[in-house]
């Protein structure tokens, strides 16, 4: 069961959201109840994606207009002191010198920039049109413009049931096919195609789950309302949550964004956002063909997304500590397991490895000096680590971890996968070393934490060689020269203590203390 936290600290939090385009900055207060209250807004057009070749890379310029707005975002956050949890999408995610963006921001502003898979994008931003429309019940299609990518998710219930990132954002395209300055009919024919040829399968995935409802986020819908607004002679606000439109009115406004062939013509068009005449074209594309590709008749308009996704996911993943027997709501805990069943893991073993592993690390905290969040990394590690024999035995531990990186876990960030699939990887054969691909993109922090459980991970996989769970628990000591692990098991172990004494060094080597094995 949940218990909820009272510490002082959680009463405030604030979400970036890192965006190709623009940040945003949310602050929220967090009341008794488990609701939020907003506080603070800010929002920043950085353009972060612009100027990459294909956002292959951030600009040192767009680097520095970036860093500039987050040191601003950081001011406003301490004034409320609220801690910051900041979330980077597609620009940062495709980015050759993410690292070194990532590490920038830490060391100019302290933030610690989380990178999102498209998947999880999508995921979170269906939680933030949660909060801002009545239509948990429902089953809806999410849809979410973005400067480098664009999200389409379905869901039902809190549940993600199909999700997927498409790289068609609106500067992306724009820098592509409209980087002249006029439009070219040609080059609109060009765009067209393009994102027809992006979205045409996710289109035929999409119609298996007949959503009942359409939603739209993002800066470009939104401005696409206020066109919409202004053309039907209403005041244009910056207010449009819960504002629908038709098919035929954004066929109007599309007829109206082309005929305007430059920025200077498209700055003249009532209710457009001056800040978007460069983009709105592209972005109107994606958004006439998705109307047509998924068979939209009517959207309507969430002002939540990104940012507020972030806060409904602290709350229900961060703020509650979950009975680690019982996991049926940790949307984490049911994606890693989810994984584990499609490749067929040895659930015996796996769930022994998992029972060992934590009965050692809870047993251990003066030793390792690690944290909540680090004792869910080596669970599901150890959940994980054998996932790889799906592929080959041999050299199943590179398997698992390629199958760990590359899969779409709900509620993970980038990082935090690469971890997970780090200590699943090192359960066995050679030592975690910088030349490691993987293990190199980590920081030393991550690297340590990374030794530290997989010395773990590989003592219980030993004491479970057999795959018949012979050691029913486990009693540990730490001494000032040795570590004395004592062993209670139902029959003879020597299989399994052969197996410990064969891969103890990683956790001789980090904590530098033989282990000694005993029985009791």
């Amino acid at each position: 069961m949940r218990k909820k936290k009272t510490d002082q600290k959680n009463n405030y939090l604030a979400a970036i959201d890192i965006g190709t385009n623009s940040f945003h900055l949310v602050i929220v207060e967090i009341l008794p109840d488990g609701n939020v209250k907003i506080l603070d807004r800010a929002k920043e057009n950085v353009r972060l994606g612009s100027g990459g070749k294909d956002m292959k890379t951030i600009t040192p310029d767009a680097t520095a207009r970036g860093i500039t707005a987050l040191k601003h975002f950081v001011e406003i956050a301490r004034s409320y002191k609220a801690p910051i949890r900041a979330v980077a999408t597609s620009a940062v995610r495709e980015a050759l010198n993410q690292n070194e963006f990532v590490k920038k921001v830490h060391a100019r502003t302290g933030i610690t920039v989380e990178v999102v898979s498209g998947f999880e994008e999508a995921r979170l931003i269906y939680l933030g049109v949660l909060q801002a429309l009545p239509v948990f019940e429902k089953k809806v299609l999410c849809l979410d413009i973005g400067g480098g990518s664009v999200e389409y998710l379905v869901g039902s219930k809190g549940e993600a049931l199909y999700a997927n990132s498409l790289k068609i954002g609106c500067i992306r395209l724009t820098e592509r096919f409209f980087s002249k300055s006029s439009l070219k009919d040609k080059d609109i024919k060009a765009c067209r195609e393009h994102i027809v040829g992006f979205i045409s399968p996710v289109a035929r995935e999409i119609k298996k789950y007949r959503y009942e409802f359409a939603i739209g986020s993002s800066g470009t819908i939104q401005n696409i309302a206020n066109i919409i607004r202004a053309m039907r002679g209403e005041i244009v606000s910056l207010q449009v949550n819960n504002f629908s439109f038709t098919k035929n009115e954004l066929n109007k406004v599309v007829k109206i964004l082309l005929r305007a062939r430059t920025d200077a013509q498209r700055s003249q068009i009532p209710g457009l956002d001056p800040k978007r005449v460069d983009i709105i074209v592209a972005g109107a594309l994606v958004l006439q063909e998705s109307f047509s590709l998924l068979r939209i008749r009517k959207l309507t308009v969430s002002e939540f997304a990104l940012r507020e996704g972030i806060i409904y996911d602290y709350l229900k993943s961060r703020l509650y500590e979950v009975d680690h027997h019982h996991h049926l709501s940790n949307i984490r805990y049911k994606s890693v397991t989810q994984l584990a069943k499609t490749f067929n893991y040895d659930t015996h073993h796996a769930n022994q490895a998992v029972k060992l592993s934590l009965s050692i690390f809870d047993q251990t905290k003066n030793l390792h000096k690690l944290g909540e969040r680090e004792r869910e990394f080596l669970e599901y590690a150890a959940l994980l680590h054998e996932i790889g024999f799906f592929i080959s035995h041999a050299q199943h531990h590179r398997h698992t971890y390629y199958l760990i990186r590359n899969s779409e876990l709900a509620g993970f960030t980038d990082t935090e996968k690469e971890i997970i699939a780090n200590i699943a990887r090192y359960h066995r054969k050679s030592h975690p070393k910088p030349k490691h691909d993987g293990y190199s993109r980590l920081t030393e922090n991550e690297r340590l934490t990374v030794k530290k459980l997989a010395g773990i991970l590989r003592l219980a996989d030993g004491l479970d060689r057999s795959h018949i769970s012979k050691v029913s628990s486990v009693k540990c000591r730490v001494q000032p020269r040795s570590f004395i692990l004592r062993i209670k098991a139902s029959s003879k172990i020597d299989l399994e203590e052969w197996a410990v004494n064969m891969k103890k060094g990683l956790f001789e080597e980090v904590f530098r203390k033989p282990v000694v094995l005993k029985r009791y």
